[in-house]
């Protein structure tokens, strides 16, 4: 597995070894002490998920606060994804700084988000299925998030605008300088 740093601080995407072969191929999608010696971050996680959508669909962006902050391994099962982390963490050196990574079932890379930061995605291909280990569990009252077309993030979706599909949820979340932590 390959490590690359990415310019949000303790955010990583993760290049998995793949083997090849006549019959399809292996690889190790998770090995505790493996991430822990190229991330240096110890991690226990306790809650998998797991979303399908449709093109078009853009989740997020989203995180929890507080004592049930998640951590999050996230990667593509089945299709394309364009996935975006922003910092949050205000004394972090890289607040506000935006991170995309395009995942898919091709690459297999995975993008390991910090507790601190919103995620979320775009669908590319007809569909996806995605994938996420969680560090913490799900707490509904501790949601927070940000309007994904704030444009203080400069976040392009790739997705032309009047493809967008967005919960009435997201669409009516704060932009980033409006967001109480």
């Amino acid at each position: 597995m390959n490590l690359k740093h990415t310019e949000i601080e303790g955010c990583f995407l993760l290049e998995p070894n793949i083997i090849k072969d006549e019959r399809g191929f292996f690889m190790e999608s998770f090995n505790q002490q493996k991430f822990e010696a190229l991330t240096g971050v110890k991690m226990a996680f306790v809650q998998d998920n797991m979303s399908h959508s449709t093109y078009g669909v853009i989740r997020g962006m989203h995180a929890q606060a507080g004592e049930h902050a998640q951590a999050k391994l996230v990667s593509v099962l089945q299709g394309e994804v364009l996935d975006v982390a922003v910092d949050i963490r205000k004394e972090s050196a890289t607040y506000g700084k935006v991170v995309t990574a395009l995942l898919n079932d091709v690459n297999r890379h995975q993008l390991f988000v910090p507790r601190g930061c919103l995620h979320g995605f775009a669908v590319l291909s007809k569909q996806a299925t995605f994938f996420y280990k969680c560090d913490n569990f799900y707490n509904k009252a501790s949601e927070i998030g940000v309007k994904y077309d704030d444009s203080s993030l400069h976040i392009d979706w790739k997705i032309p605008a009047d493809q967008h599909i967005i919960s009435s949820k997201d669409a009516d979340l704060p932009i980033l300088k409006d967001l109480k932590l």
